[in-house]
């Protein structure tokens, strides 16, 4: 009797790539037969998240087409998302829908007249988003932007001719109409009333500006290794690593939604720990 044939592995990937996975925070990379990865990812533990892909019904189609898995090591957490969205952006694995990098960003802005306060689309051509006051929500088009103002009009009880959605005629807007404005736009509420609601609807949405005069250093370390990574005006500019004794520059030079949205939080509650960059004096020769 021929010798029984060892049964096939259930998926792809090489072993030896697998074993190699540290339990340590970092960035995952499923590569692909070609020369672009399949999928990028994201871990505190990278071996631990590596085996739950494998083991994901609905995610055979990418280990199908992955051939390895390397991993890039970090001092912390907020590291590895900088660099994992970072590297989604780089290099656009096939199997990464999210972290993409929007082709327009747009914003609510709210400005003032004698009226009252007006909420306009703008877009980050237009005004510095992450260094201006005044802005609310980040979307992806002009047409988000509106759906998002008509999702917050109704609970709020806010005026759409008002907000600059619909036109206002003799009498009124079609909410005032059907009760769902309390009438501002005639007169029947005051507008001060009014914007105060808009103003707590917009709330949560609300853009923080950069908080600082300059460049910061947000400092991760684990054991003996720090990790530097460069911040100013929420655009992320490379990380310095004691290991390395080098600097990993990226020449972020406009706003990104998704390297906000990972430093917002830790950076506005305090949780990050921040060092202001000194930058070195210019030498004046003496005359």
């Amino acid at each position: 009797m021929a010798p029984t044939e060892p049964p096939a592995p259930a998926h792809p990937i090489d072993p030896d790539s697998l074993a190699a996975l540290p339990r340590t925070c970092g960035v995952y990379i499923f590569q692909g037969a070609g020369t672009l990865p399949t999928y990028i990812g994201k871990s505190v533990d990278i071996r631990s998240r590596v085996l739950a892909h494998l083991r994901a019904p609905d995610e055979a189609a990418m280990i199908a087409q992955s051939r390895r898995v390397d991993c890039i090591e970090t001092a912390g957490e907020i590291g590895a998302l900088l660099l994992e969205a970072r590297l989604i952006k780089q290099q656009s694995p096939l199997f990464n829908i999210r972290l993409r990098r929007l082709r327009q960003l747009c914003t609510l802005q709210l400005t003032e007249s004698a009226q009252g306060l007006h909420p306009e689309v703008v877009t980050g051509h237009t005004v510095a988003v992450g260094q201006t006051d005044g802005l609310y929500g980040l979307f992806s088009s002009v047409h988000a932007a509106h759906s998002k103002l008509r999702e917050l009009a109704d609970p709020h009880r806010l005026c759409l001719g008002l907000l600059g959605l619909e036109k206002i005629s003799a009498r009124g807007c079609f909410g005032l109409q059907v009760k769902t404005c309390l009438g501002a736009c005639v007169g029947q509420e005051s507008r001060t009333a009014h914007d105060q609601r808009l103003l707590a609807a917009l709330l949560d949405l609300k853009v923080h500006a950069w908080p600082y005069a300059g460049a910061v250093d947000l400092v991760e370390q684990t054991g003996d290794w720090v990790q530097r990574h460069r911040i100013q005006d929420w655009r992320y500019l490379g990380t310095w690593c004691s290991r390395t004794q080098t600097h990993d520059a990226h020449a972020a030079h406009s706003f990104d939604l998704d390297t906000y949205k990972i430093l917002v939080k830790p950076i506005m509650m305090g949780t990050a720990k921040i060092e202001p960059v000194i930058e070195p004096r210019p030498v004046v020769e003496p005359l």
